[in-house]
């Protein structure tokens, strides 16, 4: 019985890593919100006190109440979280 998974893309206008990011989760038929911080430095301080980064794209992954931060650059990173999810909503 697992919960639907949450994705979250903080993302900037003209950010060429965010739009890889956005293809890949296009490609592989999962569903994401944008949060943009083009133009809004209160949304990177909130990156800030969560991970330590003020850089996107970050993206935040979830399930229920258990969530996880993707603040490297590339794919490889978000797949690795996205399968560590996948598996764990495969035991349940």
């Amino acid at each position: 019985m697992g919960k639907e998974l949450s994705v979250l893309v903080w993302a900037k206008q003209g950010c060429h890593y965010c739009g890889e990011v956005k293809q890949y989760l296009e490609d592989k038929r999962i569903s994401y919100e944008t949060i943009d911080v083009t133009h809004h430095d209160e949304r990177r301080d909130i990156l800030e006190i969560k991970y330590g980064v003020r850089h996107v794209p970050v993206v935040e992954i979830g399930q229920g109440e258990v969530y996880e931060g993707v603040t490297k650059v590339g794919i490889e990173h978000l797949e690795e979280v996205l399968e560590k999810f996948q598996k764990q909503n495969s035991l349940t």
